[in-house]
């Protein structure tokens, strides 16, 4: 049976993240979306809250926390709720290190994992997106081929986060006709991180294209090793993840929307009155509260080890879809100051559309 209720841990971990998402997070994230930069101190604050390292095991130099679907989509709501660019910023060694957790082999995990256990922030990241029209996580254009003891992979990526500074990279391709994961560390020869892209949205986040040429990785980098890895499982807690995100986005819009709805006077009295303006609101709000009980559906099925594929597939759909409606619904609220960056609204405008885009950019 589901529990709508977060377990008493749950609760103070969410009124922790948004207490750091509003005291620290809100304070610059306009700043941020114009500068393209994120203050390093919010990231190492935020690092030390545990967010990432509090699920490695003891053993690999963890907390040995229990690493939940749940919680981490509770946690990636209050941050993007925060702030998206952020978030992912924030996040992004999870994408590295969870999958290493989940399916790595067991020298994978004691040679990666207590890297990210200490109190410094360690960036890695996870190249997934290609830049071709029909891209499909499930069959991609870049290839692992066997050559002795290593493999070969050729291809190009697109928005892969903070590659330019990523310690570890987990680069997905496709491998005799499924997606395997390989773990390559900075420097490795035929590895070149290409250049920062220009984004509509998540400004904030460096992004980067990636070309792989005749890159060499040893065959003990396999992500599972011989067994390799199991990408469905990987997509499910990505789908998740963003879903989860997009709530905390859409949640931000619909806030601030309502609270200026309720203090616009215009022909004396509050637009909020207004039939047009309630009933919009009100629609907001019930999709929000809808795609989150989605989400802590298919986490508590990813929790279960159920058969999620379909709930965490319909969910990001869905997400996908409310968080462009919300957003573009608070800047139509707030009229014509909904288009001007006085007001953070067009930012989640902007965040929002790049939803549908965002595949394997989070995890949980």
């Amino acid at each position: 049976m589901i529990s709508f209720s977060p377990t008493e841990e749950q609760q103070m971990i969410v009124k922790m993240v948004n207490q750091f998402a509003n005291d620290e997070m809100r304070k610059v994230y306009r700043e941020c979306d114009e500068s393209g930069e994120i203050p390093a101190s919010v990231i190492n604050t935020a690092w030390n809250l545990g967010l990432v390292s509090t699920s490695i095991p003891e053993k690999y130099g963890g907390l040995g926390g229990e690493h939940s679907a749940i919680t981490g989509s509770l946690i990636a709501e209050e941050l993007a709720w925060g702030d998206l660019s952020m978030a992912m910023h924030i996040l992004c060694p999870a994408l590295v290190v969870y999958p290493i957790l989940e399916m790595g082999t067991e020298e994978q995990k004691k040679k990666y994992l207590p890297a990210f256990s200490g109190e410094k922030y360690r960036t890695a990241t996870a190249a997934l997106i290609e830049p071709r029209f029909g891209f499909d996580p499930y069959s991609l254009s870049t290839s692992a081929r066997p050559d002795g003891d290593s493999y070969v992979l050729n291809g190009e990526k697109c928005y892969v986060p903070l590659a330019a500074d990523a310690d570890l990279l987990l680069v997905y391709a496709a491998e005799k006709g499924s997606t395997q994961g390989f773990i390559i560390e900075k420097g490795t020869k035929g590895l070149e991180v290409v250049e920062r892209e220009k984004n509509m949205g998540i400004k904030a986040l460096a992004t980067y294209e990636l070309s792989l040429k005749n890159c060499r990785v040893p065959e003990e980098n396999r992500l599972g090793g011989k067994k390799g890895c199991d990408f469905v499982h990987i997509m499910n807690r990505s789908q998740v993840a963003l879903s989860a995100m997009a709530v905390g986005v859409a949640r931000a819009s619909f806030e601030y929307s309502r609270d200026y709805a309720k203090e616009r006077v215009a022909f004396g009295e509050p637009i909020a009155a207004r039939q047009a303006i309630a009933f919009m609101l009100a629609e907001m709000a019930i999709e929000i509260d809808a795609t989150r009980l989605m989400v802590w559906e298919a986490a508590w099925k990813l929790d279960r080890n159920e058969a999620e594929c379909k709930e965490a597939s319909v969910v990001k759909m869905y997400a996908d879809d409310m968080v462009l409606m919300v957003t573009d619904r608070a800047v139509q609220v707030l009229g014509g100051h909904g288009y001007v960056r006085d007001h953070p609204v067009e930012l989640w405008l902007r965040n929002g559309r790049g939803f549908a885009t965002f595949d394997g950019m989070a995890i949980v």
